[in-house]
């Protein structure tokens, strides 16, 4: 099965910033929604932000609102989550999603069912 290669992920200081990455050789996303979720050890998998296939709809979770933007290259079928003012909490291995519904299914969710093809994630650690 085809997966995502997510990148990015490393150790950075309270108040950092770091730029995530989602591609998928092999894996057209291009005509989906694509979601970034985060999960720490036995904890739920937790949704941070997506966007829709076109890019006309972004969705954040309260706690990444106003530091973090995800934004999407379907030519380049790269999906990127930046983010900046880091915060201890926003530790955890970062994922991105392909939505189950599509293609070309103008929607968002935050809900992690409804998206698949999970990638192997990247870790964030960030250090008060």
């Amino acid at each position: 099965q085809v997966r995502p290669v997510e990148s990015g992920g490393g150790l950075v200081q309270t108040g950092g910033s770091l730029r995530l990455s989602c591609t998928a050789p092999g894996l057209s996303f291009a005509a989906y929604t694509m979601g970034w979720f985060r999960q720490n050890p036995g904890e739920d998998r937790e949704f941070v932000a997506c966007i829709s296939w076109r890019g006309e709809s972004t969705a954040y979770s309260d706690s990444v609102k106003g530091r973090f933007t995800i934004s999407r290259d379907n030519v380049k079928n790269t999906v990127i989550l930046q983010m900046n003012q880091l915060k201890p909490e926003d530790t955890g291995d970062y994922y991105c999603g392909r939505a189950l519904t599509g293609p070309f299914a103008t929607m968002t969710s935050q809900d992690p069912s409804d998206f698949g093809s999970w990638g192997r994630g990247t870790q964030v650690t960030v250090s008060s």
